[in-house]
């Protein structure tokens, strides 16, 4: 008999009877104090207890370290290299925060409708956690959408249902197919998780090699492709024949549409429900400016969001998240107008762009432009000469774009001060 049964069926213990265990010992039973001790096998017993060695943390021996505790595959991972604050810029440069030209992050400079400061300035109830399943959220969501709010999932931004996504399906060992250059979390994420990265580069123009991609689901049988149209860094779409293709494999294709409204296209969010290995990502943070709080959003088939649905944190968004992002999904004329004048300034910016005799900047379906640097100038240097005049582009680090800068659509005003910065160094 165990011991939870014979506590359930017994209701009068003596104090401190001893209580045979499985070969290894006893337990002590105290219910007057309802304690239950454990009492090892005597050093002389024959009984086959389990041997327990202290296994040296690091090769070769030595003292105990925090980091054995750490999985191996992470303790040799890079961490993620995000764009530094307002804040820590202003201090590094010696400028104010207004003083900055910030377009190296893709946000959105109009800042979010009233609704949401209104929203946030009368909130009652942050000392409760929020509502775990974000319902207020995923109705209105629902009703911006089409889609009805079973097939949507909320998130503390888009960046974390990336992350559920693959811990949900993933083993370690497994593989996922990524297309660079792109958003560079989707690597990031698949390291954190164990998985393995297959990579099909995009062509010169940065459209998908669809080709390639068929040899090597076939060949290396990734799991999932995670694709983002409009892309990031180079903002070209992806179009629906070509998606329909990448749909018939037998892999799970993550669709990442964070700047899908400022290419004038359709979200395929509806699409999840006829296809069943797709999943479609959404984000706040580019059309309602709402990067600072975390709020992103999916819509997934119901056959997969219901185990994600067991897999996530329970408050994983936040009062303000929600009730910021049911704001700003109030006033749709302030986000309607603030796209179209984003979109008319990255047509502007362009145009100036292609003037500069430095820069080959390619078109854009986004809030942001890729420029190629030529005339044998350097790309890191040039991003560099124009942080010290307070102007931040972005520059990456990665083989792929050592060439290249990225400039996020601004205001008018901001164009005006990144032209008159450039004309400075040619």
């Amino acid at each position: 008999m165990g011991v939870l049964e014979l506590l359930c069926k017994t209701s009068s213990l003596c104090v401190d009877r001893p209580i045979p265990g499985p070969d290894c010992g006893s337990f002590q039973v105290n219910l007057r104090r309802s304690r239950i001790t454990f009492m090892p096998p005597p050093a002389s017993s024959s009984s086959s207890a389990v041997s327990v060695t202290e296994d040296s943390p690091k090769e070769g021996g030595g003292k105990l370290t925090g980091d054995s505790f750490i999985r191996p595959h992470l303790r040799k991972l890079s961490a993620y290299q995000p764009i530094l604050p307002f804040e820590v810029l202003s201090i590094r440069l010696g400028r104010k925060p207004e003083e900055i030209i910030k377009l190296d992050a893709n946000e959105n400079p109009y800042g979010p409708p009233p609704e949401v400061f209104e929203a946030l300035g009368s909130l009652r109830f942050p000392y409760i956690y929020p509502d775990p399943e974000s319902r207020r959220l995923r109705a209105a969501l629902a009703k911006d959408s089409g889609l009805e709010a079973d097939y949507i999932l909320a998130g503390c931004g888009a960046d974390e249902l990336i992350d559920l996504i693959m811990r949900c399906v993933l083993e370690p060992g497994d593989k996922i197919l990524d297309c660079p250059p792109t958003f560079t979390m989707y690597e990031f994420d698949a390291a954190v998780n164990g998985a393995l990265v297959v990579k099909v580069p995009r062509t010169p123009d940065f459209s998908l090699d669809v080709h390639r991609i068929f040899e090597v689901v076939e060949q290396e049988k990734p799991k999932c492709i995670f694709l983002t149209s409009p892309n990031n860094p180079d903002g070209s779409i992806i179009d629906d024949e070509t998606l329909l293709k990448i749909l018939s494999l037998p892999i799970l294709v993550v669709l990442d549409e964070a700047y899908i409204e400022f290419a004038g296209l359709k979200s395929k969010m509806t699409w999840v429900k006829k296809h069943e290995n797709l999943i479609v990502l959404r984000t706040f943070s580019k059309r309602a400016a709402l990067a600072g709080l975390r709020i992103g959003y999916g819509a997934f088939p119901l056959s997969i969001i219901e185990y994600l649905w067991r897999a996530k944190q329970p408050y994983n968004v936040s009062v303000a998240a929600e009730i910021a992002a049911c704001a700003a999904l109030e006033n749709p004329t302030y986000l309607e107008n603030v796209k179209i004048a984003l979109v008319e300034e990255r047509e502007r910016l362009f145009k100036l762009l292609k003037e500069v005799p430095l820069l080959n900047p390619y078109p854009s379906y986004s809030n942001f432009i890729l420029c190629e640097v030529t005339a044998g100038r350097d790309a890191k240097r040039l991003k560099e000469d124009l942080v010290k005049m307070g102007i931040m582009i972005r520059h990456y680090s990665n083989k792929e774009l050592a060439g290249y800068v990225r400039v996020s659509v601004g205001k008018p005003e901001h164009t005006d001060a990144l032209m008159e910065g450039l004309k400075r160094l040619y």
